[in-house]
């Protein structure tokens, strides 16, 4: 996996070779769709920045700050260790302790940027890379709206280049909605090409596949005119992000989904039919990373 330009210092423009972008603007949209007890289904447009972990100081300008107010802006707190470090370190130390040493390339970091100094990322992604550019680790950094947090830190089995045929598999951990237990686990598989990328994650609690999530789009350069654009598009996208989340759990209790609170009881355990990270194989593996 290694689309040109993304994973290393340079990219060809005709016959002429020009450094990468030090930060992507991903532009698309995320799918949410729950299968049951009811059918419900959601999706919305976004913009993600993808920053080169190494390169963040480049990209501190007049119109996108990093670690400081900008219209758009990159805060180390907000990420990883969440005390201001820097956060390449941090995610080396991370994959160096879960034993990832094939992972010595590039990090980029996807998430939302704060907008206007506002952001709120229910997952943000840490892509790292080998020195040949091929994707080895993904760490998913979950967030809730209670202010809690985890990582899930995965790998392909023995560490193997991750490919879009590849399923990321890890139990779940963080309590996310107050209508699904803590049980089961994710599927991850990752796609990208020279000017798209998507992740899609699929949970499945004790009864089965439950809820699938996507979220992608189009890639191009982050500069100032395409800042701009996509600022423009979506001026209020972080606070929109939560106001979202609070008006579709609103449409899911009218719709007398199963409401299981702040603090649901233990998760119910599962069989190999149904408990996808259980028997068989694993297709990768799973470390939890705690920031705090």
């Amino acid at each position: 996996m290694k689309p040109p330009g993304r994973n290393s210092d340079t990219t060809k423009r005709g016959d002429s070779a020009a450094p990468a972008p030090a930060a992507w603007l991903l532009t698309g949209k995320v799918m949410h769709e729950r299968l049951r007890p009811k059918h419900h289904r959601f999706t919305y447009p976004v913009f993600y920045v993808r920053c080169d972990l190494d390169r963040l100081s480049s990209l501190d300008s007049g119109w996108f700050g990093i670690d400081r107010w900008r219209p758009l802006s990159l805060h180390q707190r907000d990420h990883g260790p969440r005390d201001g470090s820097d956060l390449a370190t941090w995610m080396r130390a991370q994959l160096s302790q879960a034993g990832i040493e094939e992972a010595n390339g590039r990090i980029w970091l996807q998430a939302f940027p704060r907008v206007f100094g506002y952001a709120f990322n229910p997952v943000s992604f840490w892509f790292c890379h080998d020195r040949d550019g091929r994707l080895r680790a993904l760490l998913a950094e979950v967030r809730n709206t209670f202010g809690e947090r985890h990582g899930y830190l995965l790998s392909a089995d023995g560490n193997a280049p991750i490919t879009a045929e590849t399923r990321l598999m890890c139990r779940k951990v963080l309590h996310v909605s107050p209508f699904c237990r803590v049980e089961g686990g994710y599927t991850f598989r990752i796609k990208e090409s020279p000017n798209s990328a998507s992740v899609s994650i699929d949970y499945h609690d004790a009864d089965g596949l439950l809820l699938r999530t996507a979220l992608g789009g189009r890639l191009t350069p982050l500069t100032r005119a395409t800042a701009l654009a996509a600022l423009l598009r979506q001026p209020l996208l972080t606070v929109g992000v939560v106001a979202r989340i609070h008006w579709q759990a609103l449409r899911l209790a009218l719709r007398n989904a199963p409401f299981y609170g702040k603090n649901p009881a233990p998760g119910r355990s599962a069989d190999a039919s149904t408990d996808h990270a259980a028997g068989g194989q694993p297709t990768a593996a799973a470390r939890s990373v705690s920031p705090d």
